[in-house]
C-alpha cells in the first residue's frame, strides 16, 4: 500500500496523493477510525515532499475525511463508516429500460457499428479537415484576444439564441451569399447535428413523409428516422435531383419536409444545377413543403464558379430553413454552426434549445467571432482550398489511373463518389482491402433502401497523404481486377 502511487504531470501532485487516499478509503482499504501514517513517513513511502503530504492531508480534513487529533496524528473519519454501510449494491438491467429511440440511435451509429480504421492503415473513411492545416497561431491569438476583453462574461451563462457578435457576423456572412434577410433570424447551434435535431423537432408532423436526396447524409438518414419520419428518396443525376420523380412524388403524396443538399452533396459531391435550384424552389413552393438545406462544404468548390446556397433564390420567402456549419472548413472540435430562417420558427426554436442545452459554449463562439473578425478565415480558407484541390486533383487522377471503370463524382469538398460496374460489391472489396491494409466507406451506407447503392464507395481524402493516396488507390484498384 501507498507505493503503487503512479503520478502523471497533468495535475498537482498534492491533489493526485489527495485522490488516492481518497480512493483507499471509499474502497475499504482504509477503516475509519484508522491511523494514518505521519507525513514523514508518508512522503517517504510515495516518493513525494513532505509539503505534498500536508497538503493533501488538509485538503482531505477540509472535505471531512479525515480528522486530526492533537500530538497523535490523522485518522480515517467515521464519515467513511456510513458511507460504506448505507452502500446498496444495486444492479439493473439498463438493456431492457431503453427506450425504441435509444436501441434505434445504438443501431445507426457508424462509429459502432462501421467499418474503423486500424493504427497503420490507409483509411479513406473520414472527410474531416486535415488538422496539419489548422491555423493555431491565429486560434490562440484570438484566444488571447477575446479573454483579455470579455474574458469573465464568457465564462458565465450566456444567451440561448447565441453570443450576438458571433450573429451578426453571421447574418452578415450569409447576406454576402445572396441571402435576403427580410423576415428571418438565426439560431446558434452545438454544430449541424443540433440544428437539425432541433429543427425537426419543432416541426409538425401531418403526414409523417419526409423527401430527400437519395442517396444521401447518413446523420441525416439517423436523424430522420429517429425523428419517426418515413423517407422518399428522389434519384440524384450528374446536375442534381431528378425532377421528374420529385414532381410525381410530389403530385402522388403529402410530405412535410424536403431534407436537401445543394451544394456539394454527400454522398455524390454533385453540385445542383442553378435552372434546377429553380425548379426546386418552385414546385416545393406549390406543393407547400419546407426545405431544410445543409449548407455542407459550400467553400470548397475546386472547378467552376461559386453557386450560392439555395435560400438564396428564395428572396423574401421564408419556405427554407438554412443549417450552416464551419466544421468541414475551420475546426470541428468548435461544436458552432447556426439556422436561418423564419423569425417566428427560430423564436421557437430558441425556447427549445434553452430547454434542452441552455446555449451553445460562449468561449466556443467567442474564439470563432474573433478569429473570423480578425479577418483569418479568408486567409485560411485560401490555403485550405489550394491544398484540398491539390489532394482532389491527385484522388481523382490516381482513380482514373486504377479504375478506369468507375464513374467518379465530386466538384469539391473532402471526398469522392465512385461508382463500380454493378457486379462489383463494395463491402466485398472492402473486406479485401481491409487486408491489405486500406478502408473506405461503402456507398450503401448512404442509401435509404437495402440493396441500394452496393457497387459504390466514398472515398476521403482529406487526411490520407500523398503517398497513401497513390498506394491506397492503388491496392483498390489491384484488388479489384483480381475479384473480376
Amino acid at each position: 500500500m501507498y507505493s503503487d502511487l503512479h503520478l502523471t504531470e497533468d495535475r498537482p501532485v498534492y491533489i493526485q496523493v489527495k485522490d488516492y487516499l481518497k480512493r483507499l478509503m471509499l474502497k475499504g482499504g482504509l477503516q475509519p477510525n484508522q491511523k494514518l501514517p505521519s507525513t514523514r513517513e508518508l512522503s517517504t513511502l510515495m516518493k513525494v515532499s513532505r509539503s505534498t503530504i500536508l497538503l493533501a492531508y488538509a485538503e482531505l480534513e477540509e472535505e471531512g475525511l479525515i480528522y486530526a487529533l492533537k500530538g497523535k496524528g490523522n485518522y480515517v473519519s467515521t464519515l467513511i463508516e456510513s458511507q460504506q454501510a448505507t452502500a446498496i449494491h444495486w444492479q439493473l438491467d439498463w438493456t431492457a429500460e431503453v427506450s425504441d429511440y435509444a436501441i434505434q440511435a445504438e443501431q445507426y451509429d457508424l462509429m459502432k457499428h462501421g467499418s474503423g480504421a486500424e493504427r497503420g492503415e490507409i483509411s479513406f473513411t473520414s472527410i474531416a479537415p486535415d488538422e496539419k492545416l489548422f491555423d493555431l497561431q491565429n486560434v490562440k491569438r484570438a484566444f488571447l484576444d477575446r479573454m483579455s476583453l470579455e474574458g469573465e462574461v464568457l465564462l458565465n451563462y450566456g444567451y440561448a439564441q447565441g453570443y450576438k457578435p458571433l450573429m451578426n457576423y453571421l447574418m452578415n456572412y450569409m447576406e454576402n451569399k445572396g441571402v435576403d434577410l427580410t423576415g428571418k433570424d438565426i439560431l446558434i447551434t452545438n454544430g449541424f447535428t443540433e440544428g437539425f435535431d432541433l429543427v425537426l423537432g419543432a416541426l409538425r408532423k401531418k403526414s409523417g413523409k419526409a423527401l430527400c436526396e437519395n442517396p444521401t447524409h447518413h446523420t441525416a438518414i439517423k436523424n430522420l428516422k429517429l425523428h419517426q419520419f418515413q423517407l422518399t428518396g428522389i434519384d440524384m443525376e450528374p446536375d442534381g435531383l431528378d425532377l421528374k420523380q420529385l414532381e410525381q412524388e410530389l403530385a402522388e403524396s403529402a410530405y412535410d419536409l424536403a431534407y436537401l443538399v445543394p451544394s456539394y452533396h454527400n454522398p455524390t459531391g454533385i453540385v445542383t444545377s442553378p435552372a434546377k435550384r429553380t425548379e426546386i424552389i418552385r414546385l416545393m413552393n406549390e406543393y407547400q413543403v419546407p426545405i431544410i438545406e445543409d449548407g455542407f462544404n459550400e467553400e470548397l468548390r475546386y472547378s467552376g464558379s461559386h453557386v450560392s446556397p439555395l435560400i438564396a433564390s428564395m428572396g423574401k420567402g421564408n419556405g427554407l430553413v438554412y443549417l450552416g456549419s464551419f466544421s468541414k472548413v475551420l475546426f470541428p472540435g468548435l461544436r458552432v454552426g447556426w439556422i436561418i430562417a423564419d423569425a417566428a420558427l427560430i423564436d421557437y426554436l430558441e425556447s427549445m434549445k434553452r430547454a434542452r442545452s441552455i446555449h451553445t459554449s460562449t468561449l466556443d463562439q467567442s474564439l470563432l467571432y474573433q478569429y473570423l473578425s480578425n479577418g483569418n478565415f479568408e486567409k485560411y480558407l485560401k490555403r485550405a482550398r489550394t491544398e484540398y484541390k491539390r489532394k482532389y486533383e491527385l484522388a481523382v487522377h490516381c482513380l482514373k489511373r486504377h479504375l478506369p471503370m468507375c464513374q467518379i463524382s465530386g466538384a469539391g469538398g473532402l471526398h469522392l463518389f465512385v461508382q463500380f460496374p454493378p457486379e462489383v460489391r463494395t463491402r466485398e472489396l472492402l473486406a479485401a482491402c481491409k487486408v491489405k491494409g486500406v478502408t473506405f466507406t461503402p456507398g450503401d451506407t448512404f442509401y435509404l433502401e437495402p440493396g441500394q447503392g452496393l457497387h459504390t464507395m466514398r472515398l476521403g481524402f482529406s487526411r490520407v497523404s500523398d503517398e497513401n493516396i497513390r498506394k491506397g488507390i492503388r491496392i483498390i484498384g489491384e484488388t479489384v481486377a483480381s475479384m473480376m
